[in-house]
């Protein structure tokens, strides 16, 4: 299977590894990042693309951009890994609806364009016969949507409650054990390098409302957009406000919940008993599905990371190879 690679970031260039290194058998026959390209459909070398992008910061020739790629790649599978734009989903928007429009299948982790277009996009795979695939927007390296989609068989989801963002999470749990105040907590996560020098989609719910989207709309076909959540975030919280909920054998976390009858989308801080499922640690996510047979199911793993975000990416991948690929 050939494919090409939109984003040379973290996470593009875990999938890259992680293809090197495992040894999949898939050749990577384009990559593109922010200012260059580089393009074989015989492969690319993968390691020496790698070195140079670390030497030089550009993972190919300033004369080809990622469009090049798009439009004139030879690729089975397009996957999109470039930073999200919430707005208004570009570039990688145009990138998906190119690929589809060509035939291809496309694996993404880009929020954006799910939320923004997601039902037009998934009528556009279905008319040119392909997969849209895009387990890694949510949850990180947990199998969401694949559980959803293959392991629940049968059931009617009620309703999904969870932790959808490790940023939040980690300031929650420093603050509750450490008794951080929340600019001290939201320092030290930077400092770690989990929340960005403007955190404010993460504080602000924006992310975790962003996937909840992503989720009703996958789930219920809701038809929702971010103006359909309800938010809250957690950048008013204070250390007074974890004490109190310990002293009642609970803590606080950044819950997001999608109920369809009656029709439920927010984002908020909650106090929940100490020992719930939900109270997990760091940077951890976890979501918790209600279904009519299997009852309550609750999936709890790593949310972001360079192979963490390729895991989901190359599961994605292995659908594909073997429903077209291989013929099943």
């Amino acid at each position: 299977m050939r494919i090409a690679v939109l984003g040379c970031g973290s996470v593009g260039r875990g999938v890259a590894t992680v293809i090197l290194e495992k040894g999949l058998d898939v050749t990577i026959t384009g990559m593109a990042d922010s200012k260059s390209a580089v393009m074989d459909p015989n492969g690319i070398d993968i390691q020496a693309m790698l070195a140079r992008k670390r030497d030089t910061g550009l993972c190919g020739d300033r004369s080809l951009t990622a469009e090049d790629v798009v439009n004139r790649g030879e690729y089975d599978v397009l996957v999109e890994v470039t930073p999200t734009n919430a707005l208004s989903g570009e570039p990688a928007l145009t990138h998906i609806r190119t690929a589809l429009g060509r035939g291809r299948h496309v694996v993404t982790s880009n929020k954006g364009p799910v939320a923004l277009a997601f039902c037009e996009l998934k009528e556009l795979a279905q008319a040119a016969g392909v997969e849209f695939r895009y387990e890694a927007t949510v949850g990180g390296a947990i199998p969401i949507l694949h559980t959803l989609e293959h392991g629940l068989g049968g059931n009617t989801i009620l309703g999904l409650y969870g932790i959808l963002n490790g940023t939040c999470n980690y300031i929650l749990t420093r603050m509750s054990e450490e008794g951080l105040t929340y600019d001290q907590a939201l320092s030290e996560a930077r400092e770690l390098g989990y929340a960005e020098a403007d955190p404010t989609y993460d504080v602000k719910g924006i992310d975790a409302a962003i996937k909840l989207v992503i989720l009703a709309d996958t789930i219920w076909g809701m038809q929702a957009t971010l103006d359909d959540v309800e938010v809250t975030g957690i950048d008013m919280l204070t250390a007074d406000a974890l004490r109190l909920a310990a002293t009642q054998d609970c803590t606080i976390r950044l819950i997001g919940e999608v109920v369809p009858e009656p029709r439920i989308l927010r984002v908020a801080p909650r106090m929940i008993p100490a020992n719930h499922p939900l109270v997990i640690e760091g940077t951890l996510n976890a979501v918790t599905l209600r279904t009519d047979m299997a009852g309550e199911i609750t999936l709890i793993g790593k949310g972001a990371g360079s192979i963490e975000t390729a895991s989901a990416i190359v599961g994605d991948l292995t659908y594909i190879a073997e429903r077209y690929v291989k013929g099943a």
